[in-house]
């Protein structure tokens, strides 16, 4: 377990019934007591498996996932059939769990004992009849789930429902997130926009519009005493020249003016209790800062970045899509310190097999994806309301492979895309000091990128170094929406294939509901 998943559990549920005797009862509780212990401590798990006894009737069933919905702490259940366990007795208890599921096909010994095995042990240890039964009802039910199958010892099974409970806990955490936009959509773009009634409905994130207006109160709140100490951490923490820290300088200024930028940022969200926000770079308060002295004297890129660092969720341009799932990706990957980041497609460099996309922004590049520490500078930025000197972290990201995702409303759905991709080294930008990353998407640059726009992707996407497809397909799953994964294996005439096949999926699914 991680301490950052410390408050929360995953429920174990055993299923069995009292055909065989109470004595079987109890050896199959003893049976599931050692199997969640031993994989408690095997410190593969980042959540704490709680278990929660025999299921042996649809009364029992129906009461223990009731109460798991009814437990904040309890983010996900898991389920296994030590026996055979009629399915119909799941019927209701799995009508009422809303939450994420896992059904895992194991049992209690490794191998079977070729010498001693009687007919009791045959009947007491029947996870090869009775997870097939239950799987029955699961797919009858069309009851979404995860399903790991190997002996629950192994590494690679721990690894898998690791996985699962990273996400479940990560959907947990998105539904009380709340995201808030200060301002609206830039310039009619149409790719970050979408219903935010059907995203709660669905994904279970809540977003609210702030307008500007309502910032400057805690604008006007923040002490320069505060300030002053954040404009220190920022010495201490990132490499810069030695001239920023001149007080009588400009570039002292632009950095004086963006950590009360941040500070102003960290007091709304804390007041609105928001997990995420989006900024818009055209709506930054008086448009006369310069003689007001009233706003934001510049996009707030820098504290959009340390935030970002610290978990809230960002999208740019009011991308409130992106916000939300960033904070999901950062969420999912506690503990794990590769690093993730919201991303923009830039531009493009054709070099044969290393055609790559620039991936950068103005300035709203996570510092958690940095190669090395992170540069501390001033320059001037020429878009948006505030064109003037603009404080920001520049960097490039590590190099290796990695996964990232975005989600679009196609008008009657979600569509979750996921595109495998490979960071690469990058030359040198000394005119363009943002944070940026370079990466071929796979299989390569032509079908990656050819795949992620025939899939209608956005510009904008979430990237982390540390989670793979399996993550995603269980967040799809979970969330019940579509998915598409452009990876190694790749085709665009497969991939063309799949969406064709979806679409007819989700309208005549549409159609039966």
């Amino acid at each position: 377990m991680i301490k950052e998943y410390g408050n929360l559990e995953v429920w174990f549920v055993t299923g069995a019934q009292l055909l065989y005797g109470g004595d079987a009862v109890v050896q199959v509780d003893g049976h599931s007591t050692k199997m969640v212990d031993g994989m408690n401590a095997s410190g593969k798990l980042p959540v704490k498996i709680v278990y929660k006894g025999t299921a042996n009737s649809s009364e029992e069933v129906l009461a223990i996932m009731k109460a798991a919905e009814n437990e904040s702490k309890c983010v996900g259940v898991i389920t296994w059939m030590h026996t055979f366990s009629p399915a119909k007795m799941w019927i209701h208890g799995l009508q009422t769990l809303r939450k994420p599921l896992l059904h895992l096909h194991t049992q209690y010994n490794k191998e079977i004992p070729w010498d001693t095995m009687d007919m009791d042990f045959m009947n007491l240890n029947q996870s090869a009849h009775g997870d097939r039964e239950y799987a029955h009802i699961l797919s009858r039910m069309r009851k979404n789930h995860k399903t790991v199958v190997g002996y629950w010892k192994d590494a690679k099974t721990l690894e898998r429902i690791a996985v699962w409970q990273r996400v479940a806990a990560a959907w947990a955490d998105a539904q009380d997130m709340r995201i808030i936009r200060f301002g609206d959509q830039m310039n009619n773009v149409a790719v970050t926009d979408g219903d935010k009634v059907e995203a709660e409905m669905r994904l279970g994130y809540h977003v609210d519009y702030v307008p500007f207006s309502e910032i400057m109160p805690y604008f006007d709140k923040v002490l320069d005493t505060d300030v002053e100490e954040l404009v220190q951490i920022y010495f201490k923490e990132y490499d810069h020249d030695e001239a920023l820290e001149d007080v009588h300088s400009e570039g002292y200024a632009k950095i004086w003016n963006s950590a009360k930028a941040e500070l102003t940022l960290r007091a709304v969200l804390k007041a609105y209790k928001a997990k995420g926000f989006t900024t818009n770079f055209d709506d930054l308060g008086d448009v006369d800062v310069e003689k007001t002295g009233k706003g934001f004297d510049q996009i707030p890129g820098l504290a959009s970045q340390r935030l970002m660092a610290e978990g809230y969720g960002f999208g740019a341009e009011g991308d409130w899509k992106s916000a939300a799932l960033y904070r999901t990706v950062w969420f999912m990957t506690r503990g794990l310190d590769k690093g993730c980041s919201f991303l923009e497609d830039y531009t493009l460099n054709f070099d044969g097999e290393q055609s790559a996309i620039l991936q950068a922004h103005m300035l709203e590049i996570c510092p958690l994806i940095a190669a090395g520490k992170p540069r501390l500078e001033v320059h001037f930025l020429g878009i948006g309301i505030r064109k003037s000197e603009t404080a920001r972290l520049v960097f490039t990201s590590k190099t290796g492979p990695g996964v990232t995702a975005t989600i679009v409303d196609m008008g009657g759905r979600f569509r979750l895309i996921v595109n495998d991709v490979e960071c690469i080294e990058p030359k040198p930008l000394p005119k363009l000091p943002v944070a940026s990353a370079l990466w071929i998407p796979q299989p390569n640059f032509e079908v990656g990128a050819a795949a992620w726009m025939m899939a209608g992707g956005t510009h904008h996407s979430c990237f982390s170094y540390d989670l793979t497809p399996e993550y995603w397909e269980d967040y799809a799953e979970i969330a019940d929406i579509e998915m598409l994964h452009i990876g190694r294996e790749t085709t665009l005439e497969g991939f063309k294939r799949d969406l064709k096949i979806n679409e007819i999926y989700y309208l005549l699914n549409k159609a039966l509901k």
